[in-house]
């Protein structure tokens, strides 16, 4: 994590600075590898059985040992401990690398956990982190029992270790699946959403989702819950029976139009005819109501793929568009917060990136399957990739955004017990040269343009599509033309030469060392954690020390480095504010004992 100041870093610095002199740059995310943790992979060993469905539900669940890493939670609602399906969470203790140090397991025979579950109660199918509901400074988590009798929703306050300290039942509540949505009411407490999808509420199968706030003692307040569906909730005409709505998880993208409401994001995963749908709704900032919907679905809200509606080996149809989704933040650059879905019928499963605009619109959409996305996924046929989905954030630490998947449906790895995929997504400036350029002359690694006919040769795609192509490729020239949808990419050895066509040339700096961290070079000495990473507004450091001398501070600084401020070091975490900062990449200079660590930020 540290920079060692030698001739090539001063030539980069120099070469980034006048690049910023003369064009315009914006940061996108793009891919930085996979970690797969199935049984006996990726150090995660727990003697899982075939069927027990690990990995249908998922989520961050905070730094629960205090090691400075985020955790995960993971369900695994079909294990049989106690009973047959009576289901069954995994504490995971994650490594930066991705791969898992030890894990806990919570069952009725495990994990200090004393409820009493029965057959099919499916304990796991949903899962949330909370944060501290309980005020002992360890994150706690929700899981669903989705099945009566048990059907409710359990707090988990946890241990350190991953055991249960103590929870508490909330009963009588329908979820097959489960999403925290952050405070929602401003309490200081993680507010949820209960998944219904087999609600009955206006029709057969229509589904519904209900917001919970829960009070001090971790006990959901039912006179505050709020319900959306056909007929509750204001979401008024749209939904036919059937269609699923509210699928395993909904994401709270933020106020996407900045008019003090929030939207939120609703798979309904059976509707037309089995390819699903996206809604996104905002909801009013008071009662938490609907007041204005669209639908994003095959030819409509601006999604164009096709997406498939025929009979699936598992007895259902169509793509299953919509069945798990997540909030990642924004990841082209544009300000406004995207969407992270799938289609986990279609084909081997697809997960679609959704870049939306602010009247929820989608603007553009990328994909990651086995032929493109650029991880390099190797999924079996008919494994569901996608159909579990949520964000973990910087778990390396180094402004990297970490996204689980759930895939490994049936016969994954030698068990087919299900498996979950990390897929980490790395900041890169895309640097746009002044005017109307075009780069020639160089490998060309994908182009949708014939220049002799001037002529399109495939579809027309976005910028966001057309940085992709490159990101998979790993091509450092872009040239793409805003007004006919052209993308090239091509190798260094291009040249840049005036468009009389109306092009643009773009770097690529996904690959750059100045904007990305080898896992090798992160061994932190003062800094336990940085979070969150990338931000809004606020970093918070946490710094494993207990004294102080008066020199101690730190410096945050843009990348050219330039001080934009210093504080000193008097306490073991410290807030630094970088609201007032335009988004990019900065840098935190932490000096302890005349010794100096370097990190890099990201503000978007």
């Amino acid at each position: 994590m540290k920079f060692i100041f030698d001739l090539s870093l001063i030539f980069g610095l120099w070469f980034f600075i006048s690049m910023v002199a003369i064009s315009q740059a914006t940061i996108q995310y793009g891919p930085d590898g996979f970690v797969k943790i199935e049984e006996g992979l990726s150090g995660f060993n727990a003697a899982l059985d075939s069927g027990d469905r690990f990995s249908r539900g998922h989520d961050v669940a905070g730094d629960v040992n205090g090691d400075g890493i985020l955790d995960i939670v993971v369900g695994a609602r079909s294990d049989d401990d106690g009973q047959t399906d009576a289901g069954a969470v995994y504490i995971l203790f994650m490594n930066r690398d991705g791969t898992v140090q030890s894990n806990q397991k919570i069952s009725m025979l495990e994990g200090g956990f004393t409820g009493t579950l029965n057959e099919g109660s499916f304990f796991g199918y949903g899962v949330a982190g909370i944060g501290d509901y309980n005020n002992d400074d360890i994150p706690d988590i929700a899981v669903t029992a989705s099945s009566a009798p048990t059907n409710s929703i359990f707090i988990i306050h946890l241990n350190r270790d991953g055991t249960v300290k103590d929870f508490v039942r909330n009963g009588n509540i329908d979820s097959q699946g489960l999403s925290a949505i952050g405070d929602l009411n401003g309490d200081g407490r993680t507010d949820l959403v209960a998944c219904n999808s087999l609600s009955n509420q206006g029709g057969q199968q229509r589904g519904a989702i209900e917001i919970l706030f829960f009070d001090e003692n971790s006990q959901v307040m039912p006179e505050k819950t709020v319900a959306i569906n056909s007929t509750q909730g204001g979401f008024g005409d749209g939904l036919q029976n059937n269609d699923r709505f509210g699928g395993r998880k909904v994401a709270l993208l933020g106020d996407l139009d900045n008019d003090g409401n929030k939207e939120l994001a609703i798979g309904a995963f059976m509707s037309d005819g089995g390819k699903g749908a996206v809604w996104i709704v905002s909801l009013d900032s008071m009662t938490h109501q609907v007041i204005s919907k669209l639908k994003i679905t095959e030819g409509e809200g601006g999604f164009t793929d096709i997406l498939t509606d025929g009979s699936n080996p598992n007895g259902t149809s169509g793509a299953s568009f919509g069945h798990a989704l997540c909030a990642p933040g924004d990841l082209n650059g544009d300000g406004i917060p995207d969407l992270i879905t799938g289609a986990n019928q279609q084909d081997e499963g697809w997960c679609y990136i959704i870049y939306l605009n602010a009247d929820k619109t989608v603007k553009a959409f990328t994909k990651i399957n086995n032929t493109a996305g650029g991880f390099g996924i190797e999924l079996n046929p008919e494994e569901r990739f996608s159909r579990s989905i949520s964000c973990i954030g910087d778990l390396r630490g180094d402004g990297s955004i970490a996204v689980n998947i759930g895939g490994g449906a049936g016969g994954s790895g030698a068990s087919g017990t299900g498996a979950l995929y990390i897929l980490t997504f790395k900041p890169c400036t895309i640097d746009q040269l002044p005017g109307n350029n075009r780069w020639a002359n160089g490998n060309v690694f994908f182009s949708n343009w014939n220049h002799p006919t001037q002529m399109l040769t495939g579809p027309a795609l976005t910028f966001e599509q057309c940085t992709s192509k490159a990101f998979e490729a790993n091509a450092p020239y872009i040239t793409y033309n805003f007004n006919d949808g052209r993308c090239i990419t091509m190798d260094s050895t291009a040249i840049s030469l005036v468009s009389t066509e109306l092009s643009t040339a773009f770097i690529n700096e996904c690959n750059n060392d100045l904007f990305t961290t080898a896992l090798s070079d992160y061994s932190p000495q003062v800094i336990t954690s940085i979070f969150p990473n990338p931000t809004h507004s606020s970093i918070l450091l946490s710094i494993e020390r207990t004294s102080f001398s008066p020199y101690d501070r730190v410096d945050l600084m843009t990348m050219a480095g330039q001080i934009l401020s210093t504080s000193r070091l008097s306490q073991h975490q410290i807030e630094l504010d970088l609201s007032q900062y335009p988004a990019g990449i900065y840098v935190v200079n932490v000096i302890v004992e005349n010794k100096s660590e370097t990190y890099k930020i990201i503000k978007n």
